[in-house]
């Protein structure tokens, strides 16, 4: 049986007889459709919420998703939703990230460093030094906020405005391809379909709106020398899986993973 609604199954039919030009015309304007419709329906980043609202998200009678929740609710108390369109992992770690940070200045100066440095890393691959800096310096005027006794309204009003939590997150896509192509010896190994590694990250890591994996995860953490335990909230057995990134490390951050989408926790 299908999973498909009415009105994605007629979307399916029509696109079927179009001209390769057309089609892809069609497809441009249908996802455009999707992302104006997501975007008038949620915010950036969202308020914190009581964790067990996730409940009302699924049926009563889907025990698994009503147990997993219960079971989350003993380690977190809220969760902050951020938008799903594709850039959710890299908004909640970036948001999340420097919440985190606001009180805890050991933490803060380690990031800020790393930080300071991929400039240079992205201009050793040849990355064209005045759009990257561009975007280097929204970010970093960011990150520095947190050092200059910046509020949580104002840090969260950064992330809510399209325009600098775009540059944000365009910032944060750029690290994580970096820090692959400067370990492509060790990424490769990860990469399906025969692609390369400057292959894989112009198609799956650099462009906005694509979805989030493991390796998006290792190589952003790796590159900040940040650390983030992700919680999966899915039908993969009847217990919650945890994953810290890197391994065997004191998580800073803590993101809950739902099938395509990331948003954050908050730790009891």
């Amino acid at each position: 049986m299908s999973d498909k609604t009415p009105d994605e199954v007629k979307d399916q039919e029509y696109l079927s007889t179009l001209p390769n030009q057309e089609f892809d015309e069609a497809v441009t304007t249908m996802q455009n459709n999707i992302q104006n419709e997501i975007a008038a329906s949620s915010s950036l980043v969202g308020n914190k919420q009581e964790i067990l609202t996730l409940k009302s998200e699924y049926s009563a009678d889907d025990k698994q998703y009503q147990h997993k929740i219960q079971e989350l609710s003993k380690r977190y108390t809220h969760v902050r939703k951020t938008r799903g369109d594709g850039n959710c992992f890299f908004r909640a770690f970036g948001f999340g990230y420097l919440e985190v940070l606001l009180h805890n200045k050991k933490d803060y100066a380690k990031f800020k460093e790393a930080a300071a440095g991929t400039l240079k890393k992205l201009m050793s691959l040849n990355y064209p030094s005045f759009t990257v800096e561009d975007f280097y310096e929204n970010f970093m005027s960011v990150v520095n906020s947190i050092g200059e006794g910046t509020t949580l309204d104002e840090l969260s009003n950064s992330f809510v405005d399209e325009g600098l939590s775009n540059y944000f997150v365009v910032y944060l896509r750029l690290i994580a391809s970096c820090q692959l192509q400067l370990d492509a010896d060790f990424y490769q190994n990860f990469i399906d379909n025969g692609k390369s590694i400057v292959e894989f990250c112009k198609t799956e890591v650099e462009p906005m709106y694509q979805e989030s994996d493991h390796i998006h995860i290792i190589a952003l953490t790796s590159a900040l020398n940040a650390s983030v335990r992700v919680a999966y909230l899915d039908r993969g057995g009847n217990q919650l899986v945890f994953h810290d990134f890197p391994e065997d490390t004191e998580p800073t951050l803590h993101i809950l993973y739902k099938p395509g989408h990331y948003d954050i926790l908050y730790p009891r």
